[in-house]
């Protein structure tokens, strides 16, 4: 946090998260209570916008800003898999109420070739 150094996994595992500037590391990940980056909100934007097809997987879509994403999609294809209904469950093209890990794992894709 103090120098913004990037770690992979292994890393972060070895060094106990202290960097070697003698910071914290921290995932870069977006937590409770944290700012969005103004750019990542623009450019998630300008790629929803302009898909075709859009695929929200494990979100309840209550957490704002991100929830509010999805009002940008203009695509003919609105994918849902979720534990449980959402504000769009009833929009989307395909609604799949079940556990992401069930649909979207590695040896399910290796079947179809993706």
């Amino acid at each position: 946090m103090k120098c913004h150094k990037f770690y992979d996994l292994n890393q972060i595992n070895k060094s106990n998260y202290k960097c070697s500037c003698g910071g914290i590391i921290k995932p870069d990940v977006v937590l409770y209570g944290e700012d969005l980056n103004y750019n990542d909100i623009e450019s998630a934007i300008d790629l929803i916008s302009n898909c075709d097809t859009l695929i929200v997987a494990g979100t309840s879509l209550v957490v704002y800003p991100a929830a509010s994403f999805v009002r940008y999609f203009r695509g003919q294809n609105l994918v849902l898999i979720n534990l449980g209904e959402t504000q769009i469950s009833n929009i989307a093209e395909l609604f799949i109420n079940g556990k992401v890990e069930e649909y979207l794992n590695i040896d399910n894709l290796k079947k179809y070739n993706i």
